[in-house]
């Protein structure tokens, strides 16, 4: 199948939600996301609009879907520009401008596609496009018992960093 891989536009905050909504509800989710469909379920309409229209344009975040030959969305991940200076997530100091690969999801119908690599090459060609700042490193944390996820992210060129934060691994990818 012939996808179409894109950033959101602003104005799509209801197929964002839904979306994401998706992946929380998958059941790997306790895996592979921070945030419950519980605590996803409970945010306001306003806190998709602010999100979808972040992930639409600049440089601090990007969200990429994928768009079947229907329309339907199958697919989507999320870049987030890590800049020096600040700390992580995981309070974890930043020492130079770096990308994150979040809320990865494909939905279960569309899994083994190669779905999954097309939404990684599109979301880190964007990141290593950045000019300013400039990203060095293209990185994810995948939870430890998530071996499925693991072992794509082994064959996307992803390896291990040794940084373990909890349950989560940090793996990535460094600039060609």
């Amino acid at each position: 199948m012939t996808y179409l891989i894109r950033a959101v536009q602003a104005d799509e905050w209801p197929r964002v939600k839904e979306l994401r909504l998706s992946a929380l509800a998958d059941p790997v989710a306790p895996l592979a996301f921070i945030t419950t469909l519980e605590q996803g379920a409970a945010q306001p309409d306003a806190f998709w609009q602010e999100s979808t229209e972040a992930a639409s344009r600049g440089t601090a975040v990007r969200q990429f879907i994928a768009e079947d030959p229907e329309g339907s969305w199958a697919g989507t991940v999320v870049v987030l520009v890590e800049r020096p200076g600040n700390d992580d997530f995981f309070g974890q100091p930043i020492l130079a401008p770096q990308a994150q690969l979040v809320g990865v999801f494909v939905r279960a119908e569309h899994r083994g596609s190669g779905l999954a690599e097309q939404l990684f090459e599109a979301g880190v060609a964007w990141a290593w496009s950045l000019r300013a700042p400039a990203v060095g490193r293209v990185r994810l944390f995948v939870h430890a018992a998530n071996e499925r996820a693991a072992a794509f992210y082994r064959r996307f060129g992803f390896t291990a960093t040794g940084l373990a934060v909890g349950e989560d691994q940090e793996m990535q990818i460094t600039r060609p």
